[in-house]
């Protein structure tokens, strides 16, 4: 467990970023919670508690939420970054105006760039050149789950070895157990991809297709992260394992993710507008398709359950037209 001096900043106090914030918390670290909606932050501080995202789930004493940015970054050992993907960039942006390139860093956002369909790691290369201290955290993790202390298990993953044990010891704890890993490009992509095929499975649920359907779609999409994770540069038994089946499994099947309760939505015949507003959160997987398919185009990999989600969300297509150019596929051996 951290040290009580140790100071941890968390930006990004939507459910994930306050879930991770109570956890540090709870191991004995001081925590500043950031985040730009101010009057968020006021909340927070008025109830003590994060009732927008995490009703009912009071904040330890060591979370101190901020509104300023810099206050939560001065004299903080680590920085935790757990917004939206779309505004990773623009917040490794404000941090290095406020501390400059030298510092650690961890972040838990998961997804693909908007537009540049960059995983994150690279938008962290770009604009933190060379900096070592860089990890990512992903895996099968509700935020209201580690919010309310149960059991749950992640992976840790950094370039240097050393750094991602550092980082993993900070949220170890009974009730949250961390592994390590050194390939960061596998756990991102795993910790990205599932969240369109827990869309493409909520679509399936919602067209009452059944569990047939469904464990198809989680095992063929699996075979889809594998082959472009190979292109990338990823292991194998990354995508075996927590930031990758697990993960997968977890969105694919549990309502508590919203990829999945917006493909819900949309095999029932709700409009994506009004489906994305019902949510009320940012659905990571909506933007995800377009730039995962864009991608894996790029590399000549295929990808036809993810190609077919991009068509939906962006192209017309109907559910059925989608699954009918799935089933229509030709037979096929059974590979990765």
């Amino acid at each position: 467990m951290p040290g009580s001096r140790l100071v941890i900043a968390v930006l990004g106090a939507g459910s994930w970023g306050t879930a991770l914030a109570m956890l540090l918390a709870r191991n004995g670290a001081r925590v500043r919670l950031w985040d730009r909606d101010t009057a968020h932050i006021e909340n927070l501080v008025r109830d003590h508690a994060n009732q927008r995202y995490l009703p009912n789930i009071e904040l330890p004493d060591r979370v101190s939420p901020v509104a300023a940015l810099q206050d939560a970054l001065n004299g903080a050992e680590f920085v935790l970054i757990a917004v939206p993907s779309g505004g990773f960039r623009n917040v490794l942006q404000q941090v290095r105006t406020c501390i400059g390139t030298s510092f650690n860093l961890v972040w838990a956002s998961k997804g693909l760039e908007p537009v540049s369909g960059k995983l994150l790691h690279e938008v962290v290369q770009q604009e933190l050149p060379g900096l070592r201290s860089a990890a990512v955290l992903s895996g099968p993790s509700f935020a209201t789950e580690v919010a309310r202390g149960l059991p749950t298990a992640v992976t840790v993953a950094a370039a240097d070895a050393d750094y991602a044990q550092t980082v993993a010891a900070l949220f170890h704890c009974p009730t949250f157990r961390t592994y390590t890993s050194e390939d960061v490009v596998g756990v991102e992509l795993g910790g990205a991809a599932k969240n369109v095929l827990a869309i493409a499975a909520g679509i399936s649920d919602g067209l009452g297709y059944g569990a047939n359907a469904r464990a198809a779609l989680i095992t063929r999409g699996l075979a889809e992260i594998m082959r472009l994770g190979a292109e990338l540069g990823g292991h194998r038994e990354t995508f075996m394992g927590l930031a990758g089946v697990g993960d997968l499994v977890l969105t694919c099947t549990d309502d508590q993710s919203r990829n999945r309760r917006l493909g819900l939505s949309i095999g029932r015949g709700i409009p994506l507008e009004k489906a994305v507003e019902e949510i009320g959160q940012a659905v990571e997987g909506l933007h995800t398709a377009k730039e995962l398919d864009s991608r894996a185009r790029s590399l000549g990999v295929e990808m036809p359950i993810t190609e077919q989600v991009k068509h939906m969300l962006y192209d017309g297509e109907s559910p059925a037209e989608a699954v009918q150019a799935l089933l229509s596929r030709e037979s096929k051996p059974e590979t990765v």
